[in-house]
């Protein structure tokens, strides 16, 4: 019922070993420009009380990541405001790129990825996030990303 990207579509393998480039769990930075963090869609399954989410990467401005990360291990971080990001994980399973996407990236508890909200747009992400998936669909995108590229199909 989750699905996630390692890194943010920009990484490369050759930045691993760059000085003013990290990527962790929960956190990346690219060439010391370009800040990242790792969150959730989440998307409710319909007709159960299970949801279905997507660990995805965020591009925030500097200035967010800088506060996201000094409240990162701060009981009570829920509290802050949602940050304005940028989708930066391209989902294949949707005809249309995910890359992008205007999100809201809401902090939880310490422990707790964040939730990222997309804006309410007509993407079929978004359209999924606001009015949820069936079964079938959670099975059809286990299929697609578990195969991805042999054409087999359950």
């Amino acid at each position: 019922m989750n699905y996630t990207a390692e890194a943010p579509a920009v990484w490369e393998p050759a930045f691993a070993d760059a000085e003013d480039c990290l990527l962790s769990a929960d956190q990346c930075v690219v060439r010391g420009q370009h800040y990242f963090v790792k969150g959730l869609i989440e998307i409710p399954v319909i007709g159960s009380a299970e949801v279905f989410s997507w660990g995805v990467w965020v591009s925030l401005s500097r200035e967010s990541f800088s506060q996201a990360s000094d409240l990162w291990d701060r009981p009570g971080r829920e509290a802050e405001k949602p940050y304005f990001g940028w989708l930066t994980t391209d989902l294949p399973v949707y005809p249309v790129t995910t890359l992008n996407l205007k999100t809201r990236v809401h902090t939880r508890p310490v422990g707790e990825r964040p939730f990222v909200e997309l804006e309410p747009t007509d993407h079929p992400l978004a359209v999924e996030q606001r009015t949820g998936i069936s079964p079938e669909r959670v099975r059809e995108i286990a299929s697609a990303v578990l195969h991805a590229g042999d054409g087999e199909q359950r």
